[in-house]
């Protein structure tokens, strides 16, 4: 089977948009966060969180229904899409998904919470999203890609799989 998107999933502040910009401009194809596609076509996601995290996730599926039919671009999803197996389903029918998986410690460090809904209460919520995601994250992933390094390791090896995985994006 040919694939002609890659996928990042990962938790919030693992480099899901830094690296997918990069990986875009490298491989020449298109970019898509799913958080921005939501917001441009919904409004701000704190405003969508204020009448409750299952209608966000309602959204956040409708946003993915969208963006797994397009074709030639790195698509960033949001930290909870994979709370939902058939976004997974969706996104895995043209893209392969890769995993992007940085250390917690590296993330608390830098993230800032006051722009995150989930986090309002703090980094402690953070751990605790961490610890139930995980799992999700390591099941529904094609390729596991440490980021513990640079944004540009983790490109470097998403690169490497991406080619291993036959030039995926050309017939």
């Amino acid at each position: 089977m040919k694939y002609s998107n890659i996928v990042l999933t990962g938790i919030m502040g693992c480099g899901k948009t830094t690296i997918g910009k990069m990986l875009s401009e490298k491989l020449n194809m298109g970019f898509v966060d799913i958080d921005r596609f939501i917001e441009g076509k919904y409004g701000k996601i704190p405003d969508l969180f204020k009448k409750g995290e299952n209608y966000f996730r309602e959204i956040e599926h409708n946003a993915v229904l969208e963006v797994s039919d397009m074709e030639g671009f790195v698509i960033a999803t949001g930290g909870g899409v994979v709370k939902r197996e058939d976004n997974i389903a969706l996104l895995k029918r043209k893209g392969i998904v890769f995993f992007l998986d940085r250390p917690l410690d590296n993330i608390l460090s830098d993230i800032k919470i006051s722009n995150r809904p989930l986090l309002k209460e703090g980094t402690n919520k953070l751990i605790e999203i961490y610890h139930e995601r995980y799992p999700l994250y390591t099941a529904t992933c094609d390729v596991h890609i440490k980021n513990a390094s640079t944004p540009e390791k983790a490109v470097s090896d998403i690169l490497g799989h991406w080619a291993e995985l036959g030039d995926a994006i050309t017939d």
